[in-house]
């Protein structure tokens, strides 16, 4: 797996790489309330430092017709064992299909550019609309990490989902 730079395009999306310019974006969009509860937010020092680290991508969806950006998404890549991590995700736009088409834009992008072997990511179990997008992509529920992360809302479990190089491929 090696690391290219990110520019994809999808039927209503571009996504782009993020710039400094885009961080304070990027907060807004975690602290939505419909998206604060189930993301980790960064600060902007963090996010910058995403921006500048090989191992992270920080990315930025944006409404092709518009140029408005309707959500981010934030990766870790693990070259070592060829391992693409969906770190966090948040559309600002919900229920019009944008985080669908972005999944499947960086699932795409994981396998067919980067030769990736493992999409992963993990989701709170109240986070119910995240598990049936997982779920409808044929992603594998591969465990839960019960407690494992605490938050301002007590101890969270995280469901982990995965989809290896050879189910992908198999499927298309």
């Amino acid at each position: 797996m090696e690391k290219k730079s990110l520019h994809v395009k999808t039927e209503r999306l571009l996504i782009r790489e993020a710039e400094e310019q885009d961080i304070e974006t990027v907060i807004q969009l975690e602290s939505h309330p419909e998206n604060r509860d189930y993301l980790w937010i960064g600060t902007y020092e963090e996010h910058l430092a995403e921006i500048s680290d090989p191992c992270h991508l920080l990315l930025m969806f944006e409404e092709k017709e518009t140029g408005r950006i309707i959500g981010y998404a934030l990766i870790r890549l693990d070259f070592k064992s060829d391992v693409f991590e969906l770190r966090r995700i948040a559309i600002s736009d919900k229920g019009r299909g944008f985080g669908k088409e972005s999944m499947k834009a960086l699932i795409a992008w994981a396998f067919e550019e980067i030769g990736t072997n493992r999409f992963w990511l993990d989701v709170y179990p109240d986070n119910l609309i995240g598990i049936r997008l997982y779920e409808s992509l044929g992603m594998h529920r591969d465990g839960v990490l019960r407690q494992n992360y605490r938050a301002e809302r007590g101890y969270l479990d995280q469901i982990i989902y995965s989809v290896l190089r050879e189910e992908y491929f198999g499927r298309k």
